[in-house]
């Protein structure tokens, strides 16, 4: 699994305040410490920086070659200005975040990625906004993305399709259709693009408590279709260890077999099944709740786990 840091955002008041201040030395301490927890690029997002973005870009990468010499950086910014002046540092050791199928973006970005040898995160998305289905998002992506990558002469390896993920607050139906989306990019072409998520979308506008049990199940979910690469927080040690127990196949408590048996079911076009789970450990309780919500089959409350 490929895993990108995504705790340099501008959503953070912290990470926020420290590009206004140039404050080098917070962002030097937060990307050491995403490196240390086992991320394998970092994401940079400054946010649209519709002025100061190239300055910012320019600024922010030198503070990150600093700190992580030879990382991966992904440049997470809707200014293309700011991200050619990233990738004029960095060249292929780079990701851009992210194209959609919209025309002024289709027709802009997917050029910059080849003539600096980057990946490109490619979204599911059209002007009209994410279709809701995995029929319609893997269309997306094999009569436009796909399409005009090999155009500018982009390898498939350096493509990352994301299907988008939705909320499971609001938006709960749509939510398998992304782990649908993920085993069918995975299939229609040979060699297939990877196919990456931002994780974290799946809990959004849930109390914050519960978002970390949403986020790991989901991604156990997700391996089993085949995912590739995940924007997620490295810093969240259950999360990174439930990606340890699935790539390594270690059984070796009862919980961790468990998500095992998650995995083995998506793998299988299958689903976890109730005797799988010993119903009297809460923690696996918890694991089959987030399950029957994910899939939707239980309608998600605030409360699904005490219910």
């Amino acid at each position: 699994m490929y895993k990108i840091g995504e705790n340099i955002h501008i959503i953070s008041p912290k990470v926020k305040e420290a590009l206004a201040n140039r404050d080098g030395a917070f962002l030097v301490d937060l990307a050491r410490k995403q490196k240390a927890a086992g991320a394998d690029v970092l994401d940079l997002n400054i946010g649209p920086q519709k002025k100061a973005g190239p300055e910012v870009m320019d600024w922010l990468t030198d503070v990150m070659q600093e700190a992580v010499p030879g990382m991966t950086l992904s440049l997470d910014t809707t200014n293309l200005a700011a991200i050619e002046t990233g990738l004029k540092k960095i060249g292929s050791n780079a990701i851009i975040n992210s194209t959609s199928a919209e025309e002024e973006r289709l027709a802009n970005v997917p050029p910059l990625a080849a003539k600096y040898g980057a990946k490109l995160i490619a979204l599911c998305m059209e002007k009209s906004g994410i279709p809701v289905s995995a029929d319609a998002r893997v269309s997306i992506a094999m009569e436009k993305l796909i399409p005009r990558a090999q155009e500018v002469g982009m390898p498939m390896s350096n493509l990352l399709v994301d299907p988008l993920i939705l909320t499971v607050s609001g938006c709960q139906e749509y939510v398998p259709h992304a782990i649908e989306t993920v085993r069918m990019v995975k299939m229609v072409m040979d060699p297939a693009p990877m196919t990456v998520v931002g994780l974290s979308n799946v809990s959004n506008q849930v109390p914050n408590e519960m978002r970390p049990l949403l986020n790991r199940v989901y991604m156990a979910m997700l391996m089993g279709a085949g995912l590739d690469a995940a924007i997620l927080d490295p810093l969240d040690k259950e999360l990174m260890g439930v990606i340890r127990i699935v790539e390594t196949r270690d059984g070796s408590t009862p919980l961790g077999a468990l998500y095992l048996k998650l995995f083995d079911a998506v793998a299988a076009v299958g689903e976890l099944q109730p005797e799988d789970v010993d119903h009297k450990d809460p923690a696996q309780e918890e694991v089959w709740k987030s399950v029957q919500v994910l899939l939707n089959k239980v309608i998600y409350t605030d409360s699904y786990l005490r219910l």
